[in-house]
């Protein structure tokens, strides 16, 4: 692991943070050619797994409730779920999962270890050695997932198990498994909204800032709430660059890291600077809290439920928060990011954090965490109790809230190109602008100056765009885009 890069993303906090699921709903949607549509869902089958329990631990030799039915041992799973230990947590908690996992397997316990501060101690504990025998994995270069994790398989097998496998993959070898993926939107108040007028989603830059407008002027919400003092909620705004903005699977990890000038102005409205000019202006045209320095994450949850406040743009995880944040659940909504290419829209849609196992575990306990983590995916209902998306490659039972999504294309990211896996951890690191790597502190400035207005847009994009470029020089990489 860089030195540098460790020190910079030390301190981040990423997206899936303080999740408060809502309970299970009846309610489901099938996706079919990365399209959320209304369609029945159908039942997850493992037609695609080696049914043989040989020695070889792969996630796709594990056959649920046969495989490994003999260990006796107890394993430690190591997570930033701290809210599903609470009594008052209004979702299915930790003990409950537990146990219904021991019905199948008596035998393996589960210890659960819940870390308030995940994000900084996950990096910590891997440098220590003291993570347990799973564990959410942190911001790593890939090229050492091999130092602390177990593969699960080889990339074309794993590919057929579950979703977002790429997405932990190094040399072929998968190396976490998501726990939920989620989708990139905004949550929303849709009383606000109605009260505003605003009769149509908005689908374009244009249309969102005059939507805040309206809510500005015909309520007394807050317009967009940036809730930048919490600082990691401000990363999240990286995540809508790619795939939401472009349509493209291959741009993050394939293109944009050999791309000249990646933050200019695009004449056709999409990319890295349509997304960011979008909280500029609502800043600078004063659609945002009076004082983004005095933000408070907690409450805003309840600041959305109530009214208060009109929109966030958060990931789909934060959806069941608000839902569950006051007595007005049902006002809240989840919409698309108000970018159009070529006419359609796209929303980038990834894991949560992924599950990786303890190279350093014992044989028997690497087993009982496979066992685990297979069971968690396919059989404990736990992303869609959690509004995520299911895993299972062939799971298609998605929550109630994504049928906003209906004819919206869901873009996964592809991996990098062999060769190439450390290419955004090196410009992210020598750049410091760590895009979709806990690059709150970039976004914060944006508000910064758009507040004060001591730096036009196109003055920050200018000199995001020279940090790139100087990174990319700097470390022999590319530029062809």
């Amino acid at each position: 692991m860089r030195l540098k890069k460790f020190v910079a993303i030390g301190t981040a906090v990423v997206l899936s943070l303080s999740f408060v699921g809502c309970s299970k709903n009846n309610n489901k949607n099938d996706k079919a050619n990365n399209t959320v549509s209304d369609q029945p869902s159908t039942e997850v089958t493992d037609d695609t797994a080696d049914t043989t329990t040989d020695d070889v631990l792969s996630y796709a030799n594990i056959v649920l409730g046969e495989s490994y039915t003999d260990i006796s041992t107890t394993i430690k799973f190591y997570n930033n779920r701290t809210d599903m230990n609470l009594d008052d947590y209004n979702g299915k908690k930790w003990d409950e999962y537990v146990a219904d996992f021991n019905k199948l397997y008596p035998n393996i316990k589960v210890e659960i270890d819940a870390d308030t501060t995940y994000a900084e101690s996950a990096l910590l504990r891997l440098q220590s050695g003291d993570y347990g025998d799973i564990l959410m994995i942190p911001e790593v270069d890939k090229s050492d997932l091999s130092k602390y994790f177990v593969s699960y398989g080889d990339l074309p097998t794993m590919e057929g198990q579950v979703r977002f496998a790429s997405d932990m993959a190094y040399d072929g070898q998968v190396y976490g498994v998501a726990y939920m993926g989620t989708a990139r939107g905004i949550v929303y108040n849709k009383a606000v909204f109605e009260q505003a007028g605003i009769t149509t989603l908005p689908k374009t830059p244009e249309e969102f800032i005059a939507a805040l407008q309206a809510i500005k002027d015909k309520t007394d919400a807050t317009p967009l709430y940036t809730n930048y003092a919490a600082g990691w909620t401000m990363s999240a705004w990286d995540d809508y660059i790619s795939g939401t903005a472009t349509g493209d699977a291959t741009y993050k990890n394939q293109k944009l890291i050999h791309m000249s000038n990646p933050f200019e102005n695009k004449a056709d409205g999409t990319g890295p600077y349509a997304v960011y000019k979008v909280l500029y202006d609502a800043v600078a045209n004063g659609l945002t809290e009076d004082d983004f320095s005095t933000t408070d994450w907690e409450g805003s949850k309840g600041m959305l439920n109530n009214g208060q406040i009109g929109c966030m743009v958060l990931g789909s995880w934060a959806y069941p928060q608000m839902v569950a944040a006051g007595d007005n659940g049902d006002d809240i909504g989840y919409m698309s990011f108000p970018i159009t290419v070529n006419g359609k829209q796209y929303a980038s849609s990834g894991p949560d954090y992924r599950l990786g196992i303890n190279v350093n575990s014992s044989e028997d306990n690497q087993k009982a965490s496979m066992v685990f983590v297979k069971w968690l995916t396919e059989q404990s209902g736990f992303a869609y109790n959690e509004n995520g998306i299911p895993v299972a490659a062939n799971d298609n039972n998605f929550p109630e809230l994504y049928s906003a999504f209906d004819g919206i294309e869901l873009v996964s990211d592809d991996p990098a190109v062999a060769g190439e896996e450390d290419f955004l951890n090196l410009i992210n690191a020598d750049s410091d602008l760590m895009v979709s790597a806990g690059g709150n502190t970039k976004v914060q400035q944006i508000i910064e100056h758009a507040a004060n207005k001591d730096m036009t847009f196109d003055e920050i994009m200018a000199d995001w765009n020279e940090k790139w470029t100087s990174a990319q020089e700097g470390n022999d990489i590319e530029i062809n885009q």
